[in-house]
């Protein structure tokens, strides 16, 4: 008899913001699984823990990389891709003894999340079930207080580690825009928003909903990196309604 996974998004930090459908899933779970960079708490396990049932199997995934290898280079590329066929090995393990795996997801499971590799690799063999959580720049801009798109605004998400000349181009055609995968890339995300006249409208946002939460102009930050958990938004309604 084959188990049952659940990709589980617990949302952007606040552990209030967990779904009711995320607590009962979690609450029905045999195996618990969550990522994390080696050596490193995760983040999602701590957001969540509260609700793994007595006895349940907690699932480590931990990273064999860092984002201080570039996406493009090919050892970075071999590595992640190996760490992933891995990690759904060890998924299926359970599943093909009948257990329910929730993984867990920071944000939402299927926006940049790394449960989609999970997913990808298992969701023909096995019965697999996905339910979403509030995403990071969602937080972050209720944290903001910042409204975000109204009527015809079009709104692009891109992630920092496009390269420079990419970004300004896009930031310069949308009316409103999120930058995930801040990070390192804080800079180039600086000069990419100043290209493209859009730098006095950003907000850095840093740790949204959580109880560290930092956001600031970006104009005003100083600072020449970000944690990973930062987003920059790019407020619409520049005519509004």
């Amino acid at each position: 008899m084959r188990g049952h996974l659940i990709g589980v998004g617990v949302g952007p930090g606040d552990p209030d913001l967990l779904t009711l459908k995320a607590v009962k899933a979690l609450q029905s779970a045999d195996v618990v699984g969550y990522f994390a960079k080696a050596g490193n708490v995760s983040h999602a396990r701590t957001v969540a823990a509260a609700h793994f049932p007595a006895g349940a199997v907690e699932l480590p995934l931990l990273y064999p990389v860092t984002t201080e290898i570039h996406r493009h280079d090919n050892a970075y590329r071999s590595a992640i891709g190996a760490f992933y066929d891995a990690s759904a090995a060890a998924v299926a393990e359970h599943l093909m003894a009948g257990r329910t795996v929730a993984v867990l997801s920071e944000g939402d499971p299927l926006f940049y999340g790394s449960y989609m590799h999970i997913h990808v690799r298992l969701a023909g063999r096995f019965q697999t079930q996905v339910i979403p959580g509030v995403t990071g720049m969602s937080g972050c801009w209720s944290e903001a207080g910042a409204p975000i798109a109204q009527g015809d605004d079009v709104l692009m998400v891109l992630p920092g580690t496009l390269d420079e000349a990419e970004l300004a181009r896009r930031l310069a055609e949308a009316d409103a825009a999120v930058i995930m995968k801040v990070g390192r890339n804080l800079p180039k995300i600086r000069r990419a928003l100043a290209a493209a006249g859009r730098l006095d409208r950003a907000v850095y946002v840093e740790r949204g909903t959580m109880a560290d939460c930092a956001l600031v102009p970006l104009a005003e930050r100083a600072e020449e990196h970000a944690p990973y958990f930062a987003i920059v938004l790019v407020p619409g309604w520049e005519r509004a309604a």
